[in-house]
């Protein structure tokens, strides 16, 4: 899994003009699936994103987590993290989990994510056209990828 997080004073994803999901204080967090992912790497993202430190303490040194702060999350699916431009100028896709397989496992990361974090969680919605709009605090802007056993 791969994912870009990024620290928000608040952030909204729209689709058809409908506000789907918004929050305030907390990460908003682009999430993109491996083809080879699996539940391993969905639980290592999770408890990366969960426990990140990049909100500040007291003196000012990013020392806090979202859960700290009490913070929410904004997660948007997002396949084309794996988009791969090495040759040409159209990016290619295969790294990305298929379609199909990607909504169910989105699904499961997603239930999962709610089980085991009593934060607020909002999400966009898989395979839309999803407008995102946000206010970057700091700003701070994390990429992070899972190790995943194709890379042991």
């Amino acid at each position: 899994m791969r994912s870009i997080i990024q620290r928000v004073s608040s952030a909204q994803v729209n689709v058809d003009g409908q506000i789907v999901g918004a929050i305030g204080q907390g990460l908003l967090v682009l999430l993109g699936i491996h083809r080879d992912d699996t539940a391993v790497d969905g639980q290592w993202m999770a408890d990366k994103i969960l426990a990140a430190r990049i909100f500040p303490d007291d003196a000012g040194k990013m020392n806090r987590s979202v859960k700290d702060i009490g913070g929410a999350l904004l997660i948007i699916s997002q396949f084309t993290l794996y988009g791969d431009m090495a040759k040409g100028t159209r990016p290619s896709f295969s790294d990305s989990m298929p379609g199909d397989r990607a909504a169910v496992f989105y699904a499961e990361w997603m239930r999962d994510l709610r089980r085991r974090c009593p934060l607020k969680i909002e999400e966009g919605r898989f395979a839309a056209n999803m407008q995102v709009s946000l206010v970057n605090e700091g700003p701070v802007t994390i990429i992070l990828e899972s190790p995943g056993e194709r890379d042991l």
